[in-house]
Order: C-alpha cells, then structure tokens, then sequence
C-alpha cells in the first residue's frame, strides 16, 4: 500500500507542475487577447481532483493500517529473522535462497536469540584450494552487516559460528507497556483469509462419546485462534444425518409412534431407540425390505419421510446441543445431507474428465499414487461417503471461497482424506501452493490400562456422562482444599465448572494431537505440574496480588502509560522477554496447527513468574504490622501483563478462567 501511495503522490506532484505550467501560458495568451477558455488545462484539472481523492482514500487506509500495526503485538523472533536476512543477503549478495535459522537462546548466557545459519552457508560457499572459509569468518560477516534497527544491543560470537542475539531493554520495556496500554492484540497478517474448520461431526441417532471429545476442543480451539488473528471463520459440525440408517430408524418410527406425523412422539433415549431398530434390522426380514423401501423414499424426498428424518435429527440435536452448552462451542451445522443435490454434477465432472473407471457396475475414481479408489457411485446408484466428501470439498472451496480448510477429522481417516484431496487437486479445484487443505490428524483416548477408554463392561464411554463426572469431581477437589468455606456459593459453582472442563479441554490440548493420550482425571485436576488446575490458580493467585495490595483496574491503566518497566533484575528480564514471545508461538501454531505448543508457553509462563515472584517484591510490608510499605508498580505491571497474556492464553484454549478460586 505505502508503494501505491508514493507512485499517487508522484503522479500529482507532477500534474500539479503541469498545471502550473499550462496556467501561466493561458494567462499570459489571455492577456493578449488570443484565448478565452482551455479544455486541456480543465481536463488536467479534473484528472487531478481525482487523483487527490483516490490519494486521500489510499493515504486514510495506510493510517488505518499503521495505526492497527502499532497495535498489533511483534513477532520478535520474525524481526530478528528479517534483520539477518537483510545481513546474510548483503554479506552473500550471490547466494541463492541461503538458510536461515533464528531461535530462541535456552541459556542467558547464549543472548536472547541465536542465529545458526553460519555453519550451513559454509557448506554453500564455492570450495577452493586458496580459499577455505571457516563459520566464525562467515557470522563475523554476517554480523558485520546487521543493518540498523531498534532490537539488537549486540551480538556475539560463540563456539564454531553461532551468533548470540542480545535485545534492547528499552525496547522490551516498550513492548509490554504498548502491551499494557493497547490489550493483547494479534500479531499482524498479511491478509484477511477465509477458513473453513470441519469438526466435532456426530452421528444423528448416536450419542457423542469420548472420541468425540478430541475433534470438539481440538477444532474449537483451532477456530479460537484462527478469529483472534482476524481470519474469517467459518465453523462447520459435518453431522453424519443422512444414509441408509435412516432407513430402520423410520421403518422403527412407524411401528412405535404410528401417529408421529401429529403427535410428537416421546423419544427419551435415542441410543436404545437406535440400538432396538438395528436388532430388528438383523433379525426380521420383512423389517429389512421395509427400511429399505424407507431409504428410498427418504432419498426421493417423500414429504412425511422428510417430517420422519427432521423429528429424528432434532431429538439428536437437542442431546448434542447439551455437550455444546457445556464446553462453550458454538458450530453451525451442515450435515451430509446438505449435500446431496450436489452429488450428481460431482460424478458428471469426473466422467466428463475421463478420470471414472467401472469396477463391477461402481463408478470409481483412481488418484496419482493411490492404491484404494473413491468409490463415487455405487452399482445401485447410491452415492456414498466418499461422493458426499468430494462435494464439501468442492463447496468450501468455490461457494465459500476458503483459503484453509482444516479437518478435524481422527487418524484412522487419514488414508482416506488424504485421497479426497488429491482427487480434488487431480481435477483442478485447488491448487495447494494457493489454498491450504489439511487433515489436522489425531489419536485416540486411551483408558488408564493403556487401552481403548471404555466403561467396565466394555461400553464406549457417553461424554455427557463424562462431564458429569469431572463436575463431580470439581467440587470434590474443591472441597478437600476447603474452598467452599472461603467462596460464595456462587463463585464456588463458577470454580467447579471453570476447574471440571477446563481440565479435560487441557489435558486433550496440552498434548500432541497426533500421539494417542491417557485420560485420567487424578492427572487432570492435580494442581501440581502442567496441567489446567495449576495454570487456573497460578491465575488466580497473579490476579488477587493488585486486589490484596488494593490497587484497581484504572491505576493500573495509568501506571501502564506513565511508569516505565524497568528490566534491571535478571528475573524481571527473563519474564519481560518470555510474555512478548506469544505472538510467536501462535504462529509456530498457525503453522502446524499443533496447539500443545501454546500449553507448553502458558507453563513456563507461569513458572517463569514463579521466579520471578519469588526474588522480586512487588508489594513490600511492614514485618511488625503488615501494613503495606511500599507498591513497585513497575513490578505490578509485569504482573498484570502476565496476566493478560495468561487470559488470552486461556480464551484461545476455551478455558475460563475465574478471579477466585
């Protein structure tokens, strides 16, 4: 944008000199006489009121945009490795694509950042006989021509060639006040992208269980984060509500509740109701023609066959809406039958394409590398899955016009996905260098036995019951810490529900999606270690040191513009450094949507205040009395900060945290 702005001030500057110009000779032709109006020098006046106005659109979008970045929260770690792109690029000026490698140091003693690109650019540098360059020479020259900026103090040698990065203390201070002052803003992004997140995905007629519970925080989790940086989300539940299952379910519907078309019939327990006409399926014949002549009637949009399949649904509805409530997810619903109609031009693309083989009256389609086909059109006629998979596919990406769709989908899907996007690619939807599809993988919970989490008698665990037991649980912990004496019965409900599904969104998320994970609710709320029960009252405690020290939200406001953080204690610097690395670690996660990362952070952030706490008085008392002597506010605010970050942290988890615990 500042390149179009420049190129507009150009233009007018020098249309601007024209008309100067071309007025002058009109004034002095007029003088004799010669002239009474000019077209030419009004056409350049018109031409030149436009230009001021699309100048002044342009130059009113780059405020908007340099206001909004001075908002935004740096990437430290992006601007080191843009400060020694710059460095590399003029000390090895032919080069071609060098690498470059920046990192946070693990040590202080190593600087604040490390720069590790020497050792790999000796291996790039032409080799001769006369001229044996070692990687200490190379970062001496990198080092040599790091440009100007307004991060590094200084940088360091070290060992065979790594470059020790030191921050500037005025700089960080600034950054946590901006912080302070503005609220924990997003990184900037380059643009606005559309993102299509397909998650949760029930079966109607089932109950959600435990396998569920994985793609629901995992996916809402992933939504969270995506609308902080500003991307325009659009959160998807693919609900499994069509198929020949629904076929038993009405032929049931029929025989049970004969009078469901006026009389809305009282299904308590779909599970059984589920389970009863599958047993049925089984064992009774003349049942099994019926529901099949259901499905086909259902299919040909029968009008009180479509009533059937809607009652059925909403009763699911209302069940899976009850989880929903409870974790805070918010989805819009678009199950497979949203997209039946399109499944016909999706088998008549890949037959114009000449991509369809027949395999025993099938209609399969082979991809590049594959060895099992998608089976797009059964030899009945029936579509399946794999049709209706193609064409969420090809929706997303030419109706919604998305820029990343991300599958939350279990890893037992992979194969499959895998092959629905490269039948897309095959036939020119999308092209990945341009759009970003992704099966966001995950493993499977697994019982303390190390096995499949089930019920004793080998049931799959229902989440709902799930959820009541970490409730109970909840206050069970609470109570043994005696929180119940000290707590209105209202915050005391509030700390429950905030410990009860913190904890199991936590300890999914806390967790690398692609590994399998124990589930254990002892883990889960021990307030000891990496775990949501720690990090909640580790919050809670950091809120409570302004409250106790009687110092409230607008003192802490114009401290926040007034007093400079002062950095000079070894352990002040190290959390100062550790709360601006967010904006980091949410792109690291951006990037491989692997969301134990920012667990990880929120660990060490609190650990890292830990020390801090611990070496640094904030509030500094009377021995004797106790009467509060002193508040370093500057101390307050890293506390606050801490805080902040620790909230957003938490907000992007879908954990709430409380102020009293």
């Amino acid at each position: 944008m500042e390149a179009h702005v420049a190129q507009y001030s150009a233009r007018l500057l020098q249309q601007e000199k024209e008309i100067k110009i071309l007025a002058a000779e009109i004034d002095r032709l007029k003088n004799f006489g010669c002239l009474e109006v000019s077209p030419s020098l009004e056409g350049l006046r018109d031409e030149n009121t436009k230009l001021k106005y699309r100048l002044n659109v342009l130059q009113k979008s780059l405020q908007e945009e340099r206001n909004k970045s001075v908002k935004s929260m740096i990437n430290i770690n992006s601007r080191i490795q843009e400060i020694f792109r710059d460095a590399i690029k003029a000390a090895y000026p032919d080069l071609e694509n060098p690498p470059l490698a920046v990192t946070p140091s693990q040590q202080p003693k190593f600087g604040d950042y490390q720069c590790n690109s020497a050792m790999s650019i000796t291996k790039m540098l032409p080799k001769t006989s006369e001229q044996k360059v070692s990687p200490r020479e190379i970062a001496d020259n990198i080092s040599r021509n790091i440009p100007e900026n307004e991060y590094i103090e200084k940088v360091e040698i070290a060992g065979p060639g790594f470059i020790n990065v030191h921050l500037r203390k005025d700089f960080v201070s600034k950054q946590l006040s901006s912080l302070l002052v503005n609220g924990v803003q997003p990184p900037a992004m380059e643009n606005r992208k559309k993102v299509v997140v397909d998650f949760s995905s029930p079966n109607i007629a089932k109950e959600m269980h435990v396998g569920h519970l994985r793609s629901t925080i995992i996916g809402d989790s992933m939504c969270r984060l995506f609308e902080f940086v500003g991307y325009d989300v659009l959160r998807l539940n693919h609900l499994g509500d069509w198929g020949t299952q629904f076929g038993m379910l009405i032929a049931h519907l029929q025989d049970k509740f004969p009078d469901f078309l006026t009389v809305s019939p009282p299904i308590g327990d779909l599970q059984a109701f589920y389970k009863e006409s599958k047993r049925r399926f089984d064992t009774e014949e003349e049942f099994k023609k019926r529901a099949y002549q259901c499905v086909v009637l259902l299919q040909s949009k029968s009008p009180d066959f479509i009533k059937a399949w809607k009652l059925i649904c909403d009763v699911s509805r209302k069940e899976f809406q009850k989880i929903y409530d409870c974790l805070d997810i918010k989805l819009i619903e678009r199950g497979e039958s949203y997209y039946q109609d399109m499944m016909k031009d999706i088998v008549q693309e890949f037959e114009e394409r000449g991509l369809v083989q027949i395999d025993d009256g099938r209609k399969i389609v082979f991809v590049p590398g594959g060895s099992v086909p998608l089976t797009i059109m059964k030899s009945d006629g029936g579509f399946t899955y794999d049709t209706s998979d193609l064409a969420a596919l090809k929706q997303r990406l030419f109706e919604e016009k998305a820029d990343i769709i991300v599958y939350v989908v279990d890893s037992g899907q992979s194969v499959h996905l895998q092959t629905v996007f490269a039948a897309g690619q095959m036939i020119g939807w999308y092209d990945p260098a341009v759009t970003r599809v992704v099966h966001a993988a995950f493993g499977v919970v697994l019982g303390e036995d190390k096995k499949k989490f089930k019920t004793r008698s080998g049931e799959t665990v229902r989440l709902i019951e799930l959820l009541e037991e970490g409730l109970k649980r909840s206050m069970d912990k609470l109570k043994d810490k005696e929180r119940d004496k000290v707590l209105t019965e209202e915050e005391l409900k509030a700390a429950q529900t905030s410990v009860a599904f913190g904890c199991i969104k936590y300890a999914d998320l806390s967790h690398n999606r692609m590994n399998d994970y124990i589930f254990s609710f002892d883990k889960m709320l021990d307030d000891r270690g990496n775990t949501a029960a720690y990090l909640l009252y580790a919050f809670t405690r950091i809120r409570s040191i302004a409250r106790l020290a009687n110092i409230d939200e607008e003192m802490l406001q114009k401290a926040a513009r007034e007093t400079k953080i002062l950095l000079d204690h070894e352990k002040e610097w190290k959390l100062g450094k550790c709360i601006l690395r967010f904006p980091e670690i949410l792109q690291k996660i951006l990037d491989d949507l692997l969301l134990h990362t920012l667990c990880d952070y929120l660990y060490e952030l609190a650990t890292t205040f830990t020390e801090f706490y611990d070496n640094c008085y904030c509030v500094e008392k009377d021995r004797q009395t106790g009467t509060i002597v002193k508040v370093n506010m500057w101390r307050m605010l890293l506390c606050e900060a801490t805080a902040a970050v620790m909230a957003k942290g938490f907000d992007i988890l879908g954990i709430k945290p409380v102020q009293k615990m």
